[in-house]
């Protein structure tokens, strides 16, 4: 039987919670460090076209060759379950099932994404193609390397981007019917999911566009850590 000063199951899982807060905090400001990051290391060292320019990068610098196959980009969809964790927690009251189908369309999305990305393949390629002793071998390693680079910007990395915005989009329609954070977290939410519906991978408009769509996420990644700190802050 439950006594007045023992605490319910419901009081228990959000203390659980709460103690996820700080977590999921840290990972948004990590990641809004880590963008403009990702945006310098684009304008200043453009990614090459073709397999033999991947695989030259990777000989004259191995790690900018691994940036430029979105290294940093592995880790912030690593961060990004941590962070999208912490909305859910958050936000699982206010619309349950909504914030359910969001997290794992994210999930789905997160997943396609680590199927697509081949850095450490073609990075492996590069030191096979330094090390080919002919023209033949050196021919198969780029057709391979250009397969690769296919998968890189393919299906898989369409569906990641796509499945992500349009959890983004359910988040912020939850975020917008709650009184927990605020209309201008809802609205960059909004405003950086609308943008992420074009992937970069329908041409340099896509690219302009994804670019674009960093601004409004930033904010609202500055704007949700703050707010899960005060939330894990509340007796």
């Amino acid at each position: 039987m439950q006594t007045m000063d023992q605490p319910t199951v419901s009081e228990m899982s959000d203390r659980n919670w709460k103690g996820f807060y700080k977590i999921s905090g840290v990972a948004s400001l990590i990641m809004a460090v880590i963008v403009p990051i990702e945006c310098f290391i684009f304008i200043t060292w453009p990614p090459p076209t073709t397999a033999f320019g991947y695989f030259t990068l990777f000989q004259n610098n191995w790690f900018l060759g691994l940036l430029s196959l979105d290294l940093l980009l592995v880790v912030n969809n690593v961060l990004l379950m941590l962070i999208y964790l912490g909305l859910y927690s958050a936000l699982r009251r206010t619309n349950q099932p909504l914030m359910t189908t969001g997290f794992i369309l994210s999930l789905v999305g997160v997943a396609a994404y680590f199927s697509s990305n081949t850095s450490f393949e073609m990075f492996s390629l590069s030191k096979q193609f330094a090390a080919a002793g002919s023209e033949t071998e050196r021919s198969l390693l780029l057709v391979a390397g250009q397969g690769m680079l296919a998968v890189y910007t393919g299906t898989a990395y369409t569906v990641y981007y796509i499945l992500n915005a349009l959890a983004l989009l359910m988040f912020s329609y939850a975020l917008l019917r709650s009184t927990i954070f605020s209309r201008a977290t809802a609205y960059s939410a909004l405003l950086a999911g609308v943008f992420m519906l074009v992937p970069p991978t329908v041409g340099m408009i896509g690219v302009y566009i994804s670019l674009l769509s960093l601004i409004p996420w930033t904010v609202w990644l500055l704007l949700f850590a703050r707010r899960l700190f005060q939330l894990g802050k509340i007796q």
